[in-house]
């Protein structure tokens, strides 16, 4: 069952993506940093957590789950290191995903010539 409230899940949040591409004028830029941003919201107010007990991977692959990391890595660099972690704790948890997407971006632009629009 777990896998499959993940896909319900996910499935829900690209939904609600997509419905915003569609019926607004919204930009895909700007649809993916108001997804991490509310990633951060939901978290700091507690709403994010429980789903991401709910729906493990559903929750967390998508960018809200990025923003949802970044609040837990600032929370939790709070605790360490005070008032410094602020800057280092959100960093520090999502900078595998930072580098392996730097990494991989390299590596498609070597790959194929990229090209503007």
């Amino acid at each position: 069952m777990q896998y499959l409230f993940s896909f319900i899940v996910g499935g829900l949040i690209c939904v609600v993506a997509q419905i915003l591409i569609d019926k607004t004028k919204l930009t895909p830029a700007r649809i993916l940093v108001l997804y991490v941003s509310l990633g951060v919201v939901l978290t700091a107010i507690g709403v994010y957590e429980p789903l991401v007990n709910f729906a493990g991977a559903g929750a967390t692959v998508p960018l809200t789950g990025f923003g949802y990391s970044l609040a837990k890595g600032i929370e939790e660099g709070v605790q360490q290191y005070g008032w410094l972690g602020i800057f280092n704790g959100g960093l520090t948890a999502c900078s595998a995903g930072i580098a392996a997407a730097i990494l991989f971006g390299f590596i498609m632009a070597l790959i194929k010539k990229p090209t503007s629009k």
